[in-house]
């Protein structure tokens, strides 16, 4: 297939520097001038501009060499554009593959992808091989690029989505760019099949070379395809591409431990001194070709990943992509919720982020591609809390005036849990700002569903006098503000923000405020599934008019419910040991000369001012409600690591009653299981005269700590 390339604009320059110089002339010094085109921001961009400090473009002129573009190289047979062999084919996507996995670490393609010269102009390669290559890594770039703005879960420290005006290759079709890599396959392959040793066969040191060299391209080529399939796979509407995503990425991960091993074969870079503006690299690759692209701001110096990294990290992204197949079979916002959170533990890289976004609400907007998200969202609350609303054996589903008011909150229900589902496909660090700005959009939520609550009520206590519906949607919309409160302050942990002097507080309002609202919520949620189970049996045994035995819950929330019980519980302990410490005089609390607690206690919990249940707890209320000689007689040291004890005790017993735990619950049980031995120990005296401050240990979890005493 012969591609011509594009005619090239052809620019006309003037110089008007003797005319610039001219008019500037007229100006007395000191004296600016001042258009509506030209104001303070362009005036200091054009000191900025040429100035070798602030001007990423003039680093091209601090170096001794003659920066070359793709076609002056070709001219100058310093680039090979025919005739390659396999190492010089072989380092060339490796070094690729490493500036492909820098862009994606928030560089950008300027100075990452299109430092690759093949890439500016694949067309006028002669080598099959590395044409087909080069055609299809555009095609990568462009649907990864695709991709991660969709899902528009990144950062401006994330990934640049600039493309400076390079062509990704679009007249050419997907199809036709995997069917030019496999066409390149097919042919290693049987060159494979021919240097193959055969049983009984000595094979001579050049062939066995040969065969080697050629499996390792065949390899790199074959990953290449099958990552720009797996793209396209996850590019369909209706996500039909997702079962497929198992079986490609195995393949994947099949050939990934081949190229791992023959990194060596590939041409290597020169080795010279390393310096800001210039690096060694292979035949076709120039750091600075692209410098004059780059905006007129402070250099940014690129440090391309080395070919190992570049494997590990496609190792871990391939690990990563094994959970798309499973979102696809959660049915509730809940599980969907947990998974999303549970996965950005592991600080997954911005293109898996966005994948699983992408998998879970593609561009169409509907859940898998199929399902409106409102529907989605009434399963959900079906399944949590059973409102009368959304039963159909209840008269207020087929009453119009009812179901008018229930899809309009659904339809506002919509956008903040889309919101509330895209904060953990964010970096780590971006997180907590997110959730404590979702806060103002679930109050605003929620105040609605107690109206329609309210009303909805009314109209059930006409028809069905015994039953209520009474906080059915706000107690839902509840849970999930209490789920953001609570996601940031555990943030405020892992970002190692809260000083160990402050934790006293973030610990009480975890435990006595966040934990009990959320604990009580779940009570009452389960009650309206036990009251919804209670009345679908009562009209079934008045149809059958037969006594049925009585039969196991089919839907429940103990599990949440224990759950919140013993992370209650662990904060309670922490919470106990931190007061007694305190008074052992093992923590201090410094004198602030232009601070307090007060001021810090409001700036930590500031965002939940916007919420109005659960109310926001004031410092001062702080104070009269955490006071312990109020409530408890003796609020000695020994009686609050006994309560500390007792809190880390009940919380392993409560986390060791859950069936089937995760690896985080069985994180958190061995967690409670040594703080209420290292508890014990102080309450028998231990180290009881050391004034040295106790260890916040958090290699186990980054929110929960083992305590230890030094």
């Amino acid at each position: 297939m012969t591609i011509q390339p594009d005619n090239k604009a052809v620019y006309h320059w003037r110089d008007v520097t003797s005319e610039f110089i001219e008019a500037a002339g007229e100006l007395e010094l000191g004296e600016l001038l001042h258009d509506a085109s030209f104001g303070l921001f362009e005036a200091m961009s054009a000191i900025e501009m040429m100035d070798p400090k602030m001007d990423a473009g003039m680093m091209c002129n601090q170096i001794q060499r003659k920066v070359l573009n793709f076609e002056q190289a070709v001219s100058a047979d310093t680039c090979k554009i025919k005739e390659l062999s396999i190492p010089q084919l072989i380092g060339i996507i490796d070094a690729s593959m490493a500036c492909l996995v820098t862009w994606l670490e928030g560089h950008s393609l300027a100075q990452t992808v299109f430092t690759n010269l093949y890439l500016h102009d694949p067309y006028i390669i002669e080598d099959r091989c590395l044409k087909a290559f080069s055609i299809g890594m555009l095609k990568i770039i462009d649907h990864i690029r695709d991709r991660v703005n969709r899902a528009s879960v990144f950062e401006e420290e994330d990934f640049q989505t600039m493309t400076y005006g390079f062509k990704m290759a679009a007249d050419i079709t997907d199809v036709r760019a995997t069917g030019m890599m496999k066409e390149v396959e097919d042919d290693i392959n049987r060159i494979l099949k021919t240097t193959r040793s055969k049983p009984g066969e000595d094979r001579q040191p050049d062939i066995e070379q040969e065969h080697e060299l050629n499996m390792a391209l065949y390899a790199r080529i074959k990953f290449s395809r099958l990552l720009l399939t797996l793209l396209l796979s996850l590019n369909k509407e209706k996500c039909e591409g997702v079962p497929h995503v198992k079986k490609l990425v195995t393949q994947m991960e099949e050939v990934l431990p081949v190229i791992k091993t023959t990194l060596s074969c590939g041409i290597q870079p020169e080795t010279k001194e390393v310096s800001k503006n210039d690096y060694p690299t292979i035949m076709g690759f120039e750091p600075l070709v692209n410098q004059r692209l780059l905006p007129p701001t402070f250099p940014r110096y690129t440090v391309i990943k080395s070919r190992e990294e570049c494997v590990s990290y496609m190792e871990t992204l391939m690990n990563q992509l094994h959970i798309l197949p499973e979102i696809t079979q959660m049915v509730s916002l809940h599980t969907i919720l947990d998974t999303f959170k549970e996965f950005s533990k592991s600080s997954p890289c911005v293109l898996s982020r966005s994948l699983i976004q992408l998998t879970f609400l593609p561009v169409n907007k509907r859940v898998f591609g199929t399902i409106p998200m409102v529907d989605y969202l009434k399963d959900t609350i079906r399944n949590f809390i059973a409102p009368p609303c959304l039963s159909q054996k209840s008269q207020l589903y087929n009453n119009a005036q009812a179901k008018t008011f229930v899809d309009a909150w659904f339809m506002q229900a919509v956008r903040p849990v889309c919101t509330l589902i895209q904060i953990p496909g964010h970096n780590r660090a971006r997180q907590r700002d997110k959730w404590g700005h979702i806060l103002e959009e679930l109050s605003a939520l929620q105040e609605e569903a107690d109206k329609v609550d309210a009303y909805l009520h009314q109209l059930l206590s006409k028809t069905e006098p015994s039953r209520q519906h009474i906080a059915c949607l706000g107690n839902w919309v509840l849970y999930l503000i209490l789920q953001a409160m609570v996601s940031y302050l555990l943030a405020g942990f892992e970002l190692e923000l809260y000083a160990t002097y402050e934790y006293h507080y973030v610990y009480w309002y975890l435990s006595e405020m966040l934990y009990s609202w959320m604990i009580n919520t779940l009570h009452r949620a389960d009650n309206f599934l036990l009251e919804h189970e209670t009345v679908a049996d009562s009209q079934q045994k008045g149809k059958s008019n037969k006594k049925n035995k009585k039969k196991k819950r089919t839907k429940t929330l103990n599990k949440e419910i224990t759950q919140a019980q013993a992370e209650q519980q662990l904060f309670n302990g922490y919470y106990k040991a931190v007061l007694g410490f305190r008074q052992d005089g093992k923590l201090f609390q410094p004198n602030f000369e232009f601070d307090s607690e007060e001021v810090r206690y409001s700036h930590r919990f500031q965002p939940f001012t916007t919420v109005s249940t659960p109310p926001y707890i004031h410092y001062n209320q702080y104070r009269e409600m955490s006071d312990i000689g109020r409530y408890d007689s003796d609020s000695s040291v020994t009686s609050l690591y006994s309560a500390s004890c007792n809190c880390f005790f009940k919380a392993k017993s409560l986390f060791e009653s859950l069936s089937n735990p995760s690896e985080e619950i069985q994180t958190l049980t061995k967690i409670s299981k040594t703080n209420y031995v290292v508890m014990k120990l102080l309450m028998g005296g231990h180290k009881k005269d050391s004034k040295i401050a106790p260890e916040f240990d958090y290699s186990l979890h980054k929110a929960f700590p083992v305590l230890k005493i030094l």
